[in-house]
């Protein structure tokens, strides 16, 4: 029995592994960008309106993917739409490395984007259909690992390819996609629908065989027992109104407050805009504060492994609470910093980078895994899909809105007279050199502020609705809900 429950789990790893790589390629072509941008804008003479097309383009696709793909997994399965989205995301990294014009560029990101959207929920309610509930938490956290890693990765390859006499260096960074591609692609060829999908489908002797290999022997019964009462429940087709019934109204508020409140924090400020962030701070030139970044993403990296240990150790609720208070802590110091740069001088950088280091590391540890996590747990099987598809959803736009809001919030909360002026050189078409310019960057210490104040508001929020999901199985949450229950109850 001993080297059963073994091989199971190992099992269980290796393919959740492999379904994970789907949040690698996720992290590496939302990063890959940052490091592009410079090239390609240079290479087709553009301006900063079409860069901004080009990088929207992914998100827009994101959207969309989200958007549509919840029902296409209730319909056609998990592995399917999984391995759908490993072909997009192949197909992408070479047009986009290809891409002739600024335009095709646009229509390949917005091509990648879709992948990017349909993986986002696709692979984190795969691992949760395919695990056991006691792995189940550090499993789906996996995919928030991968994404890290991506990131990171995509920093690196990013400063790798760069070459400044090079304008076409910005196409083998797209092009590395392919790789991450091709495992995802392969690997889920050969990896199991899930068995909860299975058994929505009728066929339960394939869904049993895949639940013998990698349950616990003694849960194998109960857990498809407990499948079929959820399935003779409903037996009438699931339709997105019925995700709005009053009993699921909690779980949906839970799956778009769980994401509100990851992407209100800001973390794709320090994502998207942290070389910008760190050369506003001090450090000197467009490398440094990339090399800055990489920082970011190693911490980042390693504190999201720490998560794996955690999650299903101390819990949801504790995991939540602990890290949206070190969140928030940091953002405030940060504002400080940036509040009192001048008496601070040159140890102002340093204290910046190290608060952004704590920031990193408490979100990794905490809304960074829970939100995908979440999402994946608290809808019933019927509609996981579809829910899952709505908190993917409302995270690319919660993300969209954050980004594209950074620098005018930063604005709009400068006083007059306290902004950070920097010099950096541009290049001027007219002379064709490069000139020093002051920018007025305005101050961030105000948005940060900002952002903490939100994570204050998550504090009450997470109080009263987020559940805690710990070694509870996936059928015992619906019944939860059915009864009325209260989240903090479950």
């Amino acid at each position: 029995m001993e080297k059963q429950d073994t091989y199971n789990k190992n099992l269980v790893v290796v393919i959740a592994a492999v379904a994970a790589t789907g949040g690698l390629l996720f992290g590496f072509d939302t990063g890959v960008i940052s490091g592009a941008i410079p090239f390609f804008q240079r290479d087709f003479q553009l301006s900063n309106s079409m860069v901004e097309n080009i990088t929207t383009a992914g998100l827009i696709g994101a959207v969309i993917g989200a958007m549509f793909t919840g029902r296409l997994s209730d319909i056609f399965g998990r592995k399917k739409t999984i391995l759908a989205a490993a072909v997009v995301f192949v197909v992408g990294a070479v047009w986009s490395g290809w891409a002739p014009n600024p335009h095709m560029l646009i229509v390949a990101r917005l091509f990648i984007g879709l992948a990017i959207g349909v993986s986002s929920f696709s692979v984190p309610l795969y691992i949760a259909e395919i695990s056991p509930t006691k792995m189940r938490g550090r499993l789906v956290s996996l995919f928030q690992l991968l994404i890290t890693i991506g990131i990171l990765v995509s920093y690196l390859s990013d400063l790798a390819f760069a070459n400044n006499n090079v304008l076409s260096s910005w196409r083998p960074m797209f092009y590395m996609g392919v790789i991450p591609g091709l495992i995802l692609l392969i690997g889920m060829f050969f990896l199991p629908e899930t068995p909860r999908w299975l058994m929505s489908k009728g066929r339960e002797d394939e869904s049993r065989k895949i639940l013998q290999r990698i349950e616990e022997p003694a849960l194998v019964e109960d857990s498809i027992q407990r499948m079929k009462d959820e399935i003779k429940k409903y037996e009438e087709r699931a339709g997105l109104k019925e995700i709005f019934r009053p009993w699921l109204r909690t779980a949906l508020f839970i799956a778009v407050g769980i994401m509100f409140f990851q992407q209100f924090v800001g973390i794709n400020t320090v994502i998207y805009y942290s070389p910008k962030i760190f050369m506003i701070v001090g450090f000197e030139g467009a490398r440094a504060g990339i090399w800055a970044a990489v920082s970011v993403g190693v911490v980042n990296v390693l504190f999201t492994i720490l998560s794996l240990f955690m999650i299903d150790k101390l819990g949801r609720r504790k995991l939540y609470f602990i890290g949206l208070s070190g969140i928030i802590f940091s953002l405030d110091a940060l504002g400080l910093v940036f509040a009192f740069h001048t008496a601070l001088g040159d140890v102002g950088k340093w204290m910046a980078i190290a608060f952004v280091w704590i920031y990193i590391a408490f979100f990794a540890i905490s809304l960074g895994p829970l939100g995908w996590l979440i999402i994946s747990e608290v809808f019933p099987l019927r509609v996981r899909g579809i829910g899952s598809s709505i908190g993917s959803l409302s995270n690319w736009l919660f993300n969209g809105v954050v980004a594209f809001t950074f620098f005018k919030i930063v604005k709009l909360f400068t006083a007059s007279g306290a902004g950070i002026i920097t010099h950096e050189k541009l290049y001027d078409e007219a002379t064709h050199t490069f000139v020093t310019h002051a920018i007025n960057n305005g101050n961030p210490a105000g948005a940060f502020w900002f952002y903490a104040f939100i994570g204050v508001l998550g504090l009450v929020w997470g109080y009263y609705f987020l559940p805690e999901t710990k070694d509870v199985p996936l059928e015992k949450i619906e019944e939860h809900w059915h009864q009325g229950g209260k989240p903090r109850e479950l």
